[in-house]
């Protein structure tokens, strides 16, 4: 099985070639094709598996594929995950995967003045890498709207629970647009992950 297989289009593609990525790895061949085609997706798998080709790579796609003469970008996946480490990570891998598409992408985290955050956003992105603490945050001050929301992805969802963020993804998920996909990703399943990913 070739990414090509998995009908990722050419400019990603040729990003992934230039990365040294030929084929996929166990979670990204069973997940991808289900995502482009805009399923819900609860996926498990370790952390280094991949997962973060394995959601962010169907979203690139059909934003490219569905993008518009649009004036000003709003954010239309939003990609929650629990530690700053993770942000940065996955939005290093964005760097990568977006290379040839236009697909514009923000991180926002804690721990650091957001000044630098806020002026990314402003300058518009499509897809936002967040933890929920400054998620929140920004949120409160009306600078992040999710009004425009597609995709959702809930990252190492059990280490959300770990850290104590279950109450802010309850608190977030009825502020979501009902109409998305959603894909959430966890290396175990306790039962209150269970619970969630059912609501």
């Amino acid at each position: 099985m070739t990414f090509k297989e998995l009908n990722i289009i050419e400019p990603i593609l040729k990003a992934l070639d230039e990365k040294g990525y030929s084929n996929p790895t166990p979670i990204q061949e069973q997940s991808i094709q289900p995502a482009l085609d805009k399923c819900d997706i609860l996926g498990l798998a370790q952390t280094g598996t991949g997962k973060t080709a394995a959601f962010s790579l169907p979203i690139i796609q059909n934003l490219y594929l569905d993008r518009t003469n649009e004036k000003k970008r709003v954010i239309k996946a939003l990609i929650l995950t629990p530690t700053r480490e993770l942000a940065i990570q996955i939005d290093e891998c964005l760097v990568d995967y977006t290379r040839y598409t236009g697909i514009r992408h923000c991180v926002i985290y804690g721990g650091v003045k957001q000044n630098a955050q806020v002026n990314g956003l402003k300058a518009g992105a499509d897809i936002l890498v967040a933890t929920p603490g400054r998620l929140f945050d920004l949120m409160n001050q009306k600078i992040v709207s999710l009004n425009a929301v597609r995709y959702f992805v809930l990252d190492e969802a059990d280490r959300m629970l770990d850290m104590g963020f279950i109450h802010d993804i309850k608190r977030l998920l009825p502020i979501l647009p009902k109409e998305k996909q959603t894909l959430f990703f966890s290396a175990t399943m306790p039962p209150a992950i269970a619970t969630l990913s059912r609501s």
